[in-house]
């Protein structure tokens, strides 16, 4: 057996013994043919009739969710909100029906110090503002890839990858990705681009962007494939981003290059700034160095050694800019740096998959509050490397670390802010049990300079390029 199929959970010579003996159990004509008979299909019916516990769990959920029927609410009343370390004094912020978690986590960090040089506590930067220049941005990243990949035929794993739907101008992204759009189009304040109900929905714009820039491909791939130069094709390129920008404008209005900043902070004093463009916004209003920063992330599988860098092909959205690059480390040292900077005064960018033993009502994250596995009779274990595998569990959602309950400097439990509205959890931030952070937390933001000296050697290292389609590209 080698390494490789023992990692993917190939199973020992006595449970693959163990499991023949199961097969050979069942229906003669069944292990036979293959097919699914109505003699297994009745041992099936007679024997779940048979079992009072499923009957019981049959009448329980056929009334009730099966997350109220499987809670633990013993774990539940053990994961109070209270921490020792808490920064959150804000409201929660909003995406609606959206998939810009990954601009709002980024937002909210940089707002820290908006709030604090504005001296107004809920102030806000447009989401829709850095929405609408990763869009126009991710646009002409897809053309260029199409152009490039022009002689591969449509039907090519890449070319189909990039044309999915899960893919071609999602709304979801990486830290890298918005660093990239922040440094070159700055940041406004909210109410200069406010949203729309385009950027409050984008399922219908999406919608539209995808089969425009469909059909952008084509036009592009026959030009090229007809012996087109590269400067020919671009210029074709460009004709078609004007499509693009026209649809994009129309749904979430024209971006402003430059702009008087005026406001009334939370004393009720007047303050007039004068003029910026907004990248001038982002160097007067922000003190962090996006530079500075780097995507720490938990891939548990062992051909990605922890302590190596990595990148996704084709993963980005600014031509030219930083591609996506992670650090690859253990996921001990990810929270230890996380609890660190929290302490030290800094809420922290993280992503992770978020559907996965999470009570919405109560915006509790642990990774037993639900007994799933309990209510069927049916083991649904996995390791983290299983489920990522497999196509389990990926990264799936971006937030804020605003807090973190320590005790003798070991973490319990962490405080979130989300972005679903001040209607939900506790006013919108939610309660994270330190075991879910090991299970479902893949990446988070910190400082360079918070790295242990052999991280930071490290993170300059040549990285490793993963798959287009590998689960570390997922968008959160």
């Amino acid at each position: 057996m080698t390494d490789r199929q023992q990692s993917e959970g190939t199973p020992a010579a006595g449970e693959a013994t163990e499991a023949a003996d199961r097969i050979g159990a069942a229906t003669p004509e069944t292990a036979t043919t293959g097919e699914l008979t109505e003699a297994r299909l009745g041992e099936l019916r007679e024997g779940f009739l048979a079992d009072p516990s499923r009957i019981r769990a049959l009448d329980a959920v056929a009334t009730t969710s099966i997350d109220r029927v499987a809670l633990n609410r013993a774990r539940l009343l053990a994961t109070p909100r209270s921490m020792s370390n808490r920064l959150d004094h804000w409201d929660a912020t909003d995406q609606k029906r959206s998939g810009r978690c990954w601009l709002f986590a980024a937002l909210n960090l940089l707002r820290g110090d908006a709030r604090r040089k504005l001296n107004v506590k809920n102030f806000e930067f447009s989401q829709n503002h850095a929405m609408y220049w990763d869009k126009i941005e991710r646009a002409n990243y897809f053309l260029e890839d199409m152009i490039a990949l022009a002689d591969r035929d449509l039907d090519d794993r890449l070319v189909s990858f990039l044309l999915s739907s899960e893919t071609l101008l999602s709304d979801g992204g990486q830290w890298d990705m918005e660093v990239g759009v922040f440094l070159k189009h700055g940041v406004v304040p909210k109410e200069l681009m406010p949203e729309t109900e385009s950027s409050s929905s984008t399922q219908r714009m999406d919608a539209s962007l995808r089969s425009q820039l469909r059909r952008a491909a084509l036009r592009l791939r026959a030009v090229v494939r007809g012996g087109a130069s590269l400067a020919a094709a671009r210029a074709l390129k460009q004709e078609l981003l004007a499509e693009t920008h026209a649809i994009l404008t129309i749904h979430l209005g024209v971006p402003p290059t430059s702009f008087e900043w005026q406001w009334n902070d939370d004393d009720r004093e007047f303050h007039r700034a004068g003029t910026f463009t907004p990248q001038e916004f982002l160097d007067e209003y922000t003190d962090i160095d996006l530079r500075d920063y780097i995507c720490l992330v938990d891939d548990p599988r062992p051909e990605h050694p922890k302590g190596a860098t990595m990148t996704v092909a084709h993963l980005g959205n600014v031509v030219g800019a930083e591609p996506v690059r992670y650090l690859n480390a253990d996921i001990a040292t990810i929270k230890r740096i996380a609890a660190e900077t929290i302490v030290e005064g800094e809420p922290v960018w993280f992503g992770c998959d978020v559907v996965p033993q999470f009570d919405r009502e109560d915006g509790v994250w642990a990774a037993d509050i639900f007994d799933h596995a309990g209510v069927y009779g049916v083991d649904l274990g996995m390791t983290k490397e299983e489920r990522v595998r497999t196509g389990e569990s990926r990264m799936t959602h971006a937030m804020l670390l605003t807090g973190v309950d320590l005790a003798d400097g070991v973490p319990r439990r962490w405080r979130v802010e989300n972005s679903w509205g001040t209607e939900k959890f506790d006013n919108g931030f939610c309660t994270m049990d330190d075991s879910w952070f090991d299970e479902y937390v893949f990446e988070v933001v910190v400082r360079k300079d918070r790295l242990p000296a052999e991280l930071q050697r490290a993170a300059t290292a040549e990285p490793i390029v993963l798959d287009a389609w590998d689960p570390m590209g997922a968008l959160a």
